[in-house]
């Protein structure tokens, strides 16, 4: 009996600690991390707002939760100063940097379009397609702000965008290859024309002094 009692002991103790997580200080300025659960043991480390921390053990009996600190600090904090996930404080400067820098790459975009147009030559259908990138862009922009609260939607959009700037790279590329292809045509055209200038005006120089002799031997005769 005494042994199955004990089996039981063990066994709630070991349901008492929680799996190594992580978990993160609660919206607030600090709290302070103790040497052990209750106000009177002595503050080993004061944690400010957002910071990582790994639980090691929850005790829901008396509402503390022994973490690891980053450096390895090791102390017991209140359960309800923790939070599952990172501070809205945090979230919202991660978002504001992520969207600062898909401005930063969609204004990149847009000069890389606008060149892609000078080099291309601005025809009309091509000048309405890119037209038509740029907007869905500035669509995608404007969805990505109203979602900025959100960081795995930030990220999944930002991934999507730098796919699209990849494909408009290899796009402008092909249409720098093309032109200059077109260039190279064009003026070997030319040479063949100038060539085929030249020698006609040699046949005709070598054909009219001819038939000027002949008129003249045909009246000389006469």
């Amino acid at each position: 009996m005494k042994s199955i009692i004990l089996s039981l002991a063990l066994v709630l103790g070991l349901l008492g600690q929680a799996m190594a997580e992580t978990r993160y200080v609660s919206d607030r300025l600090e709290i302070q991390m103790r040497a052990g659960k209750g106000t009177q043991f002595r503050i080993l480390r004061s944690l400010p707002s957002g910071t990582p921390l790994e639980v090691l053990e929850v005790d829901k009996q008396n509402q503390y939760s022994r973490v690891r600190a980053p450096g390895g600090v090791e102390g017991w904090v209140l359960n309800h100063l923790l939070m599952s996930g990172p501070s809205a404080r945090d979230r919202l400067a991660k978002a504001e940097k992520k969207l600062a820098r898909l401005e930063l790459e969609n204004s990149k975009l847009k000069t890389s379009l606008a060149k892609l147009r000078k080099d291309k030559g601005n025809t009309d259908q091509e000048r309405s397609t890119l037209k038509k990138e740029t907007n869905k862009l500035n669509q995608e922009l404007e969805r990505i702000r109203r979602t900025a609260s959100s960081a795995l939607a930030i990220d999944a959009e930002n991934k999507e965008l730098k796919n699209k700037i990849v494909g408009y790279e290899r796009q402008s590329q092909s249409l720098l290859q093309e032109n200059q292809s077109l260039k190279d045509r064009t003026a070997r055209d030319w040479f063949m024309v100038g060539a085929g200038v030249i020698l006609l005006g040699m046949i005709i120089g070598l054909i009219i002094p001819r038939i000027r002799w002949r008129k003249k031997s045909s009246w000389d005769s006469l």
